[in-house]
């Protein structure tokens, strides 16, 4: 059965995270997880925040962040510093639609191999007309890059089921132990109807999965891709420019590659990830080591729920002070944060 396998590996090798107190010393895990998965009246905000320079912003306090749903402060119930090795499932394409650009392709999944830390664990899926498991987590590097290796791409015409795809592995990863990401190798687009879409969205509000995005093919993509004549920052973080909620709703306007760029902007942007548009295959190693490093350190944010059966978008902010004694907005790049765009509260 689908996934099975990659479920049963996750449930025995989870690597149980350590935890920092908030005074720097280090205490047993998993008991920091475990204490917030136990309380049900809390929402649960995984946050990753970067400094100026892209390096995870240590030594946080709780009194440094900041979580507005629907604009209004709210308490910060729980916090804890997380440290735990990546979790890392890769999703990648194997369509006729990347089978030109399959050099480019295979450059992108094997820089992996020099982004992941020792301890960190990965699993890969393919996908075109459906997602394949390929190998179940493992920490094994050696299995990844056989893995890689063995890989065939369809040629000729064929379904593209990007949205279903991914929807499938959201609800493989639902039933899988600790904290897991989705790493995107893919052009974004999709040959099924739009209107699936809509359902993915709404899955993806009701999980605490993380996307992050690395899209496939460079120039060939359009004016919405990051250029390379732009400073590497933009170059590198623009693609995570906040879209408002609501335009997550639908893509009926957009095409082809605006259509993609857009919904893996929004994939990113929904679950607290990150979206990147490489334009050469230089760009892939840094990404994986970013995306590697963010998921190792986290800060783990838990605030009251609304109980109305809706959605509430939230936003999270960091201070270099106290957040409380603050009623001005952050400053404009001392801080990247990323969190989940809102939640969807449990009813009455």
């Amino acid at each position: 059965m689908l996934f099975v396998i990659l479920a049963a590996w996750a449930a025995l090798a989870g690597a149980a995270p350590k935890c920092r107190a908030q005074s720097g010393q280090a205490v047993r895990a998993p008991m920091e997880p475990q204490a917030l998965a136990a309380r049900t009246d809390l929402v649960r905000v995984d946050v990753s925040v970067l400094d100026k320079h892209g390096k995870f912003a240590a030594g946080l306090t709780r009194d440094n962040f900041r979580v507005l749903a629907d604009g209004v402060p709210q308490p910060v119930a729980y916090f804890a510093p997380i440290e735990a090795p990546a979790r890392v499932l890769v999703m990648l394409e194997t369509s006729p639609a990347v089978y030109l650009i399959h050099d480019q392709h295979l450059a992108a999944a094997m820089a992996l191999l020099q982004g992941l830390d020792p301890v960190d664990e990965v699993a890969l899926v393919t996908y075109s007309d459906r997602p394949r498991e390929v190998l179940g987590f493992t920490s094994n590097k050696n299995e990844l890059l056989q893995a890689l290796n063995s890989l065939h791409y369809n040629i000729g015409m064929g379904q593209l089921n990007f949205y279903d795809g991914l929807s499938s592995v959201v609800d493989a990863l639902g039933a899988a132990p600790g904290k897991t990401a989705v790493v995107l190798l893919t052009t974004g687009l999709d040959s099924s109807p739009v209107s699936r879409w809509q359902p993915l969205v709404r899955k993806l509000r009701g999980t605490e999965l993380v996307i992050f995005s690395v899209a496939l093919g460079g120039d060939l993509r359009g004016d919405e891709s990051p250029k390379s004549k732009r400073k590497k920052r933009d170059v590198k973080y623009q693609a995570n420019a906040t879209i408002q909620p609501e335009a997550a709703n639908s893509l009926d306007h957009l095409e082809g590659f605006a259509r993609a760029d857009r919904a893996l902007r929004l994939l990113a942007q929904i679950t607290g990830g990150r979206a990147y548009f490489p334009q050469s295959d230089k760009e892939f190693v840094p990404i994986y080591r970013e995306i590697a490093a963010t998921l190792r350190h986290q800060y783990v944010l838990g605030i009251a729920p609304a109980h109305d059966g809706k959605f509430h978008s939230l936003k999270v902010e960091v201070f270099p002070g106290s957040a409380v004694d603050s009623n001005e907005p952050p400053k404009k790049f001392r801080y990247r944060v990323f969190a989940r765009e809102g939640y969807i509260a449990p009813g009455n």
